[in-house]
C-alpha cells in the first residue's frame, strides 16, 4: 500500500493529506473533547499536562529526529552507491578502447547491455519493490567471460585490464549494495515508535485547557501540523527508490555511458 501512494501520488498530494488530515482529524478530536468535558476549558489540569506533554513530547522528538536522520542518511548512501556503479561502469567503458576491436566491442557490448538492464528492468523492480539480480547478472557475466579469456600485450594493455578487472568487481559489488538499500525498510518497532506515538502525542493536546476555542484550536493544529509533517518525511523517505524523492538512474545515461543510449 505504501508504495502504490509514493508511486501514484506526488509528493504535494501526499503532503496535503497527511499534513492536512492530520490537523483535521486533531482539531475534530478537539473540538468534541471540549463540548463533552466543558470544564477543560478551565484549564484546571493544565500543570499535569503540561508536564506530561512536556515529557513526551521530547521522548518523541528525540525519535522521530533519529528516524528522520537515519533516513537520510540512508538516501544519501543510496544515490552514492548508484553514482559510484554508474561511475566505474563508465571508465570500463573508458578502457575497453585501449583494447584490440574484438575485446572491445565484447566489453561494449556486455556494459551497454547492463546499463539497459539496470534502468529498464532492475529500476521498475526496486520502485515495485521487488527488487532483483534479473538481467544485470548474465550482462555482467558477459563481461567478466571477455576479461577472463583475454590475455593483454604489452605493459600499457596489462595497466588498463587491471583496471577494467578492479572496476568490474566494483560494479558487482555496489550492484549487491543497491540492491541491498532497495530491500531495507524502517523497523517495525520503529514504525510503531514513530508513528504510535502521534495517537499518543496529539490527542494528549486536546487535555490542555484554553479559554478561548480559538486558541486552543490553534494549538493543537500546531502540535498537529508538526507531527504530521515529521511522519510524512518518515514514509517518503523510507523507500529510497520509489516516490517523487527517490534516487535517479540518470547517471546511467550520463558521460560515457551516454553512447549506450543513442541510436
Amino acid at each position: 500500500m505504501s508504495l502504490w501512494l509514493l508511486n501514484n501520488l506526488s509528493t504535494f498530494t501526499l503532503a496535503v493529506v497527511a499534513v492536512g488530515g492530520t490537523i483535521l482529524l486533531a482539531v475534530a478530536g478537539s473540538v468534541l473533547v471540549r463540548r463533552r468535558y466543558p470544564s477543560l476549558a478551565r484549564g484546571e489540569h493544565n500543570d499535569m499536562v503540561g508536564v506530561t506533554l512536556g515529557m513526551f513530547g521530547a521522548i518523541y522528538g528525540i525519535i522521530l529526529a533519529f528516524v528522520i536522520v537515519t533516513l537520510w542518511t540512508q538516501l544519501d548512501a543510496t544515490q552514492t552507491i548508484v553514482a559510484s556503479e554508474a561511475t566505474d561502469a563508465a571508465l570500463i567503458a573508458r578502457d575497453a578502447t585501449a583494447f584490440p576491436v574484438s575485446v572491445r566491442a565484447g566489453l561494449d557490448s556486455a556494459m551497454s547491455g547492463y546499463v539497459h538492464a539496470v534502468v529498464e528492468d532492475q529500476w521498475p523492480r526496486m520502485r515495485a519493490g521487488d527488487p532483483s539480480y534479473g538481467a544485470t547478472e548474465a550482462h555482467l557475466q558477459n563481461a567478466f567471460h571477455v576479461l577472463q579469456t583475454y590475455d593483454p600485450k604489452g605493459q600499457a594493455e596489462q595497466v588498463f585490464y587491471e583496471q577494467a578487472v578492479d572496476r568490474l568487481n566494483d560494479v558487482a559489488a555496489q550492484r549487491r549494495a543497491r540492491i541491498t538499500m532497495a530491500r531495507q525498510e524502517l523497523p517495525p518497532l520503529l514504525q510503531v515508535l514513530a508513528f504510535g506515538g502521534a495517537l499518543v502525542l496529539i490527542p494528549l493536546t486536546f487535555l490542555y485547557g484554553l479559554r478561548k476555542l480559538r486558541v486552543q484550536i490553534l494549538f493543537v493544529a500546531s502540535v498537529a501540523g508538526l507531527i504530521g509533517f515529521s511522519l510524512l518525511l518518515v514514509f517518503v523517505l523510507d523507500r529510497p527508490f520509489s516516490g517523487d524523492l527517490s534516487v535517479s538512474p540518470a547517471p546511467y545515461r550520463e558521460g560515457a555511458l551516454a553512447q549506450y543510449w543513442t541510436g
